[in-house]
Order: C-alpha cells, then sequence, then structure tokens
C-alpha cells in the first residue's frame, strides 16, 4: 500500500487528494516491482505520479489532471510529446515491420543524419539505449589504446553498467556499489569536477588512462555545472596525453544546438555517445566517433591488422522503428529553431524564477543553461542574492544532494498539486513547444509552492 505515515501537511494531503488513480495503480505496482517502480527517478512518498498521456509541453495523469511537463521523457521531447510526424513515421513504419533480423535502408539514412549534424560522427554504431552507448565507447577506447583504465568526474551520470556505477550520489572513494567487482572500479579513476589541475596530475603519473568520459555542460545535465572553458581545457590536456576524449551526449545531443554540446561549445571529441532524441523518443542510442576508433568494430579492418574484433550484437541496434521516429526528429530539429525555441523557454523561466525567489525572500538561487535550469536550495546557507546568483560562482562541493527530505518532498508535491511536473525537486527540462503560457504557468506554480512552504514552515 502507499506510504500514508504523514505529518499535517497541506501539501501533501493535497496531492494524495488530486492523485487516487496514481495511488491505486501504485498498489499494484508493488506487487510487482521492487519498490513498485521501473526507473529509480520515479521514486517519490507517498507515491509516484501515474501518467496516461501527453501532447506538446502538456501531459495528463491517469485522474485526468493536466501538468506542464518539465521532466521531458528524460531529455528525450525536444519537440515535445508525440509531434504529428514522428507518431506518423512510427505508426507507418510499425505497419512494414518493427523487427526484420536484417540491414534495413532506414538505419543508413538515420546515420547519415547524424553524420552530417554531430561534428565528432565520422562513423556511427547504433545500440538500444545510452547506458548501452556508454559502455559500448569505454570497451573501444581501452580495445584501441590498449590501456586499462577509464577517468570519470564525481557525480556525472553515464548509464548504470558496472564501470559508471558508483560515483554518482556515493563511493566517490571509487569503492564499488553492490554487485559490481572491485576488479571493474579498479580500472576507474574519480576525479572532482572543473579541476583540470587534478586532471593533468592524474595524467603525469599513470599512462594506463585509456579515455576521459565527461557530461559535456555538467553532473545531471548541468546541475553540477561546468564552464566551456574546462571543456576545452580538457581537450587540450586529453590531446596533450594522448588520452582519448569521450562525450557523453545522450541528453545534450541535438538539444543545445543541432550539432549538441559540440556545436554550442566548439569542443570535438574523439567518440561520444548519443540517445534520447536521436531516437525521437523512442528506445535507442549510438557510438559516434572517429573512424579508426569504430574500426574496432569493423570486421575486414580487424582481419587486415590480424586482430580481435570487438563483438558487438544487439536484437535492437537500429530499430526499424526507432530510425524511423529518429530520422523525422532529426530532420526538424536541423530545419528548424527547435532548439533555440527550448533555450528561448527556459531562459524566460530561469528569468521568472529568480524574481519569485526575490520577490520572496527566499535564499535561494536559479541557474542552468540552455533549455534547462535548476534550483539552488542552499543546504549550505550561503549568502545568496537570487537575482544575481551564479552557479559557476560557488564550490562544486555545496552541489550534493538536499538531505533536507521532507522540503524537497514537498517542493515535488507542492508543483505537482500546482499543475507542474517537474525533474524532481531539482528543476526541469523545457522544449520546443513550451511557450509563453507554460512558462507563466511554471512562475505561478513555484510561487503558490514557495508559499504553502513557508506556512507549513519547511522555508
Amino acid at each position: 500500500m502507499p506510504d500514508t505515515n504523514l505529518s499535517n501537511s497541506a501539501i501533501i494531503n493535497a496531492y494524495m487528494a488530486a492523485t487516487p488513480g496514481s495511488a491505486a495503480l501504485h498498489s499494484k505496482a508493488l506487487g510487482a516491482f521492487p519498490s513498485g517502480i521501473t526507473h529509480d527517478s520515479r521514486w517519490l512518498k507517498p507515491y509516484p505520479l501515474s501518467c496516461e498521456r501527453g501532447k506538446g509541453a502538456i501531459k495528463w495523469d491517469v485522474d485526468g489532471n493536466r501538468y506542464v511537463d518539465l521532466f521531458g521523457g528524460h531529455g528525450s521531447h525536444l519537440l515535445g510529446h508525440c509531434p504529428d510526424a514522428v507518431v506518423e513515421a512510427t505508426i507507418e513504419q510499425m505497419r512494414k515491420g518493427s523487427q526484420f533480423g536484417a540491414s534495413h535502408a532506414l538505419e543508413i539514412e538515420w546515420a547519415n543524419l547524424i553524420q552530417e549534424m554531430v561534428p565528432a560522427a565520422e562513423r556511427v554504431r547504433f545500440t538500444s539505449s545510452g547506458t548501452e552507448a556508454t559502455h559500448m565507447a569505454v570497451r573501444l577506447a581501452r580495445a584501441h589504446t590498449g590501456r586499462r583504465k577509464i577517468a570519470r568526474f564525481h557525480r556525472h551520470f553515464h548509464g548504470w553498467h558496472d564501470a559508471m556505477a558508483f560515483g554518482v550520489d556515493g563511493h566517490f572513494d571509487g569503492t564499488p556499489t553492490p554487485g559490481v567487482t572491485e576488479a571493474v572500479a579498479d580500472g576507474v579513476v574519480l576525479l572532482p569536477p572543473n579541476d583540470i589541475d587534478a586532471v593533468r596530475a592524474l595524467f603525469e603519473r599513470d599512462n594506463d588512462i585509456a579515455a576521459v568520459i565527461i557530461e559535456p555542460i555538467g553532473a545531471n545535465t548541468g546541475n553540477v555545472p561546468i564552464p566551456g572553458s574546462f571543456l576545452k581545457a580538457l581537450r587540450a590536456v586529453t590531446q596533450e596525453y594522448g588520452v582519448l576524449l569521450i562525450m557523453d551526449e545522450v541528453v545534450t545531443g541535438f538539444r543545445l544546438a543541432p550539432g549538441g554540446a559540440q556545436e554550442a561549445r566548439g569542443v570535438t571529441p574523439d567518440l561520444c555517445t548519443l540517445a534520447k532524441i536521436v531516437a525521437g523518443g523512442m528506445p535507442g542510442g549510438a557510438v559516434a566517433g572517429r573512424k579508426e576508433l569504430l574500426d574496432e568494430l569493423d570486421f575486414d579492418v580487424s582481419a587486415a591488422k590480424g586482430r580481435e574484433k570487438i563483438k558487438h550484437p544487439g536484437t535492437y541496434n537500429a530499430n526499424p522503428v526507432s530510425a524511423a521516429a529518429g530520422i523525422v526528429t532529426l530532420k526538424a530539429i536541423r530545419d528548424t529553431d527547435a532548439c533555440a525555441r527550448a533555450n528561448a523557454a527556459a531562459e524566460a523561466v530561469r528569468r521568472n524564477l529568480r524574481k519569485v525567489l526575490a520577490e520572496e525572500n527566499v535564499p535561494w538561487g536559479i541557474y542552468g543553461e540552455f533549455s534547462f535550469f535548476f534550483i539552488y536550495m542552499n543546504g549550505a546557507k550561503l549568502d545568496i542574492d537570487p537575482m544575481t546568483f551564479d552557479g559557476f560562482s560557488v564550490p562544486s562541493s555545496t552541489f550534493v544532494p538536499d538531505t533536507r527530505k521532507t522540503l524537497t518532498q514537498k517542493l515535488h508535491l507542492g508543483m505537482i498539486t500546482n499543475g507542474v511536473d517537474p525533474m524532481g525537486f531539482r528543476g526541469g527540462i523545457l522544449s520546443a513547444e513550451h511557450g509563453e503560457a507554460e512558462v507563466a504557468a511554471i512562475t505561478d506554480a513555484f510561487r503558490n509552492t514557495l508559499k504553502a512552504l513557508k506556512v507549513e514552515g519547511e522555508i
């Protein structure tokens, strides 16, 4: 049953009163799934929201409640929910077939679009997810360099396979999480964010580093932000020491700009990983990069060089339905101002929410870049002016997950009961379909939620 061990909170009770259908579904889900959920980010007390449909910037839950969506399909929906052309393309392909066990024309067209739009993409290999893409990228890096280790940054998320399963929200000392062997953990070096001296020092003392992998605008897509200057410095130092740079563009790819962070930041990696938008919101991912690196997967090249190729099967690699959705989506991003519209909507939200904080006298900050915004809840109790807060100016160590669980729960639920489904308590992701009305609704929901939190003594 849903957790009903609640205080006298009007915010929580309002959520429960508005979402009995979600409560009922969660009760059933508890008999099927651990914690009653199918993705860790959906864990929410007293129970998670269950949705039924979406269109554009809006989605509806199973009780018929309407929400401005800020989760964006985990970043997949730059064009909003159910773009007509994408829906029609997937339906048309489903009528033709969803799995042939053979090559098909759509996979070539899909890859050619990626090659056209993404600076690093001399060659492409499709996967079924972003996690599979980062898994393949680190394997390519190790095979090509003959080196054993991968360097990562604290809190940067690269999927859930063994080499990426620690150092995200804990285990920053490099110890493995449950189910991961020490041998795997020994092949990963964790580094503090935004510290180019630490990167250089690692390369000086250890010549066994095959690659560095990074989220190009910061951990969790900018939740712990990094400036473009750091990315440029990282590219320079990796080239100096012969270490490969893997840019994880699973979320940023085709979102910041048509060419992703590579275009927006002016930095070209050796390898990049893609998912979410690349498949038009359908399941699918890809590794793209220099030909000589992707040649580790090539039968003929490997045979000619007398080496064992990397094996890479995968039932749903370049699935034709995902390909159809991806092609239409990428063409729309290439040929329209979709990225610019999403970025402008997020900038309007950031501007408005700063004003709300200042007017409500709440010493928090709003930050983020491109189509993202984040809420700095100031657990460190810094002296903050919401109107001038700069996420790059505060120590990275202060961007730790907030320990005030009741506050973060109520902030999340309060936004939902005010008609906005955020990306948890952290902030949100905007799409090209978020217009003035949606920005105004987000602003009002934030203000009303802050007022309710004040009444309950949380802020």
